[in-house]
Order: structure tokens, then C-alpha cells, then sequence
């Protein structure tokens, strides 16, 4: 390990199918007012609502819902959620649901009291809160994103055609996250797998940078290889619960800060995704999945030795006899089967992308240099090409 660095976590993790118990201990931290944020009416239909809001009456809270966060919350929303907030004095956020829920939890919490526009303040200009924060707290129903262990925050905003993350602070992390792997069972098959994949992407955004011996990518294929290994069975039983449990905490270490610890990392696939989604809409995922791949093949050259590494250590590729470019190709061709045996989108074709928005997608498209490369527009472009 070369990096030097602070490492800090402050979220607090009640896992496991008797996790909601340890709700009304939490509420009794925070004031009041609590503004229930949740998405398309899911948690109704399963029963989760009704679990939570007799928590929160029990608790003596006032309710003050937010319901209907789309899948990539968009700046209009931001700023409906920071209305209610700031007019009715909010004590605490608590988003039931995805990450695109606790995302937007996260972006209301310091947007409602931001006396300049928060799109431009946190999202165009990357500026930190310099006011109130509101608390929040989540009841995690979907996985993927890791939203409910960071700090991180994306919003759409498609006048501008633009989808932009940033990651805030230790303030601006849930204070207590719920994890109950049995309401994600009901979660349908296709985001479901977008999730697979999401949580895939997020760790290998980590890992392929560095060339230094660093614990966090051993710690980085380990968490590969659970991954695979349980998304296989839960794409064949997607009510297996040890799978589903296994994927779901998976995915809060995917993106809890520890694997980036002592390390450059690269993100350029979730910026090309983030481009992507700013002009579709699709689901955040498949878009990353439909990318990577090309992606992953035009850097390879690059970093040629960290993926040998990844062929290896996380697709068991047999190494005798062959150069070090065949076996790391071998391991981009062995995720490549996974990722059709799991039934992820695998061309920007299929999520609505044509030929005349590739330019605009470059475009949108933020230029990182934390990778193994670091590209230029028109290589943006041809990787889209390729992955049509």
C-alpha cells in the first residue's frame, strides 16, 4: 500500500430479516418531523409502507411523504423534495428503497437549506455543504448502488442533458441504514440483474488502477468472486435468500470507501454510463454493462498486468503457455459469458442510444484520469461504436 489516507465511516448497518425492529430505536435520535421519501408505490404493494409508517406513528413522528423518485431523480424532483423540507422544518429524511431513493435522500438533505441553487452549488460546481444538513436515514429495498453506506449523490437534469454524482462528506451519510435481504425478493428480475452488475462495475472502477501491491484489491476480488458466484444462483432462483443476503452486502462493501483506500481509481465507465442515462433514461446498470466490456478492451493494453491479475484470481484462467495478453483477454471473454448467463443489457442499441447522439453523449461524457488511461472525446465516441 503506497496511499496515504483517512478512513472513516460513520453509517450504522442493522442487517438481516429482522433488521426493521431497530427502526423506532433510531427515530428516537431525531425530532419530530420526518419526510418519507420512496419511489413508484413498490413498497405499498409488498407491505413494507404500511411496516414503516405504523414504526413511524408509533414513534410519534409527523409524516411528511415525498413519494414518486424515479429511477435517475431528476432536478425538478430535488427541488419538490426541498420544498417540503425547508417549509416544514424537517428533522430527519428517510428514504425507503433503492439507491436511487437514498440518492436522492442524500441531494435534498443539503439542497433544502442551500441558499444558492443546489444544482449548481453541489452538481455543476462540486462545491461542499456550507449549510444545514438535514439527517437521513434508510430502509433499503433494492441493491446496487451502495447509496446507503457513501456519501454519493447523482441527479439528472435533462434540460441540460446532463446526469452528474457527487460524493459528499462523512455529514452527508445516512446516520443508520436497514438492511433486510427479504425486500429484495420482490424486486423484478430485470433491475434486479442491473443491480448484479452495478455492484460489479463499482468494484472493478476501484481495481483496475494502481500497479502497487495493495490490500483493497485483494479485498476487491474476493468480493468478485461472491459476487459471481451468488448472482449465478440468484439469476437461476432469485428467491434464494443466502444468495440474495450474500449479494446485498456485497454491495454495501462494493462502495463503502474501503476498497478505494490507498488507491487511484477510475470511474470512466460510470461516466460514459451517466452520459448515456442522461439521454435515455435507462436503467443505470445496464447502461454500465453495456459499456464495459468495450471499454475494459480498449484500456487493456495499458494496465495489461492488473488484468492478467483479474483473469487469474477472479475467472480462474489457466496461465500456462499462454502471453500475458491472451491470458487477460481470456478473463475479459470469461466475464463476457457471465454477464450473458446473468442476462445483462450488452450494447447501448437496445437502451435506446442511436448514431445521432453519440457526439452529445461524448460530450456529457466528464474526462477522468484515475484509470490506466485517461481518454479523449473522439475515444469516447469509438467506444460508443463499439457498443452498439
Amino acid at each position: 500500500m503506497l496511499g496515504n489516507f483517512i478512513y472513516s465511516n460513520p453509517t450504522k448497518l442493522y442487517f438481516g430479516d429482522d433488521s426493521l425492529k431497530y427502526l423506532a430505536n433510531e427515530l428516537k435520535n431525531y425530532g419530530k418531523k420526518v419526510m418519507l421519501t420512496y419511489g413508484g408505490g413498490s413498497i405499498k404493494k409488498n407491505g413494507i409502507y404500511d411496516e414503516v409508517i405504523k414504526i413511524l406513528k408509533d414513534s410519534g413522528k409527523e409524516v411528511f411523504e415525498v413519494p414518486g423518485v424515479m429511477s435517475n431523480p431528476t432536478v425538478e424532483k430535488l427541488y419538490e423534495g426541498c420544498k417540503v423540507a425547508k417549509e416544514n422544518d424537517i428533522d430527519l429524511i428517510l428514504a425507503v428503497g433503492g439507491g436511487s431513493v437514498i440518492d436522492y435522500a442524500k441531494a435534498v438533505s443539503v439542497s433544502a437549506h442551500c441558499e444558492s441553487d443546489p444544482w449548481e452549488k453541489y452538481y455543476l460546481h462540486m462545491e461542499e455543504p456550507d449549510n444545514k444538513i438535514i439527517p437521513v436515514g434508510c430502509v433499503l429495498t433494492m441493491v446496487g448502488t451502495g447509496s446507503e453506506m457513501n456519501g454519493g449523490s447523482v441527479i439528472t437534469n435533462h434540460e441540460q442533458k446532463l446526469k452528474i454524482g457527487h460524493v459528499f462528506g462523512d455529514n452527508v451519510m445516512p446516520k443508520f441504514s436497514i438492511l433486510n435481504p427479504q425486500y429484495t425478493l420482490t424486486v423484478p428480475k430485470y433491475q434486479m440483474t442491473a443491480g448484479f452488475f452495478d455492484i460489479m462495475s463499482h468494484i472493478m472502477e476501484q481495481y483496475f488502477s494502481n500497479t502497487d501491491d495493495n490490500t483493497s484489491d485483494y479485498i476487491a476480488e474476493g468480493l468478485m468472486k461472491s459476487l459471481i458466484h451468488s448472482s449465478r444462483i440468484a439469476a437461476k432462483d432469485p428467491q434464494d435468500y443466502e444468495a440474495r443476503s450474500n449479494i446485498m452486502w456485497t454491495a454495501t462493501w462494493a462502495l463503502n470507501t474501503l476498497i478505494a483506500m490507498g488507491k487511484s481509481t477510475d470511474w470512466e465507465v460510470h461516466m460514459i454510463g451517466q452520459a448515456i442515462g442522461a439521454y435515455t433514461d435507462a436503467t443505470h446498470g445496464m447502461t454500465l454493462s453495456a459499456v464495459s466490456l468495450p471499454y475494459y478492451r480498449y484500456i487493456m493494453s495499458s494496465g495489461l498486468a492488473k488484468f492478467k491479475r483479474f483473469a487469474i484470481n477472479v475467472w480462474g484462467v489457466e496461465a500456462n503457455g499462454k502471453t500475458d495478453e491472451e491470458i487477460a483477454s481470456s478473463g475479459l471473454d470469461e466475464m463476457e459469458k457471465w454477464m450473458n448467463e446473468i442476462g445483462v443489457v450488452m450494447n447501448i442499441t437496445e437502451l435506446g442510444v442511436k448514431e445521432d447522439m453519440l457526439d452529445g453523449i461524448a460530450d456529457a461524457t466528464f474526462l477522468l484520469n484515475g484509470g490506466y488511461k485517461t481518454l479523449t472525446k473522439q475515444e469516447v465516441i469509438e467506444i460508443l461504436k463499439k457498443s452498439m
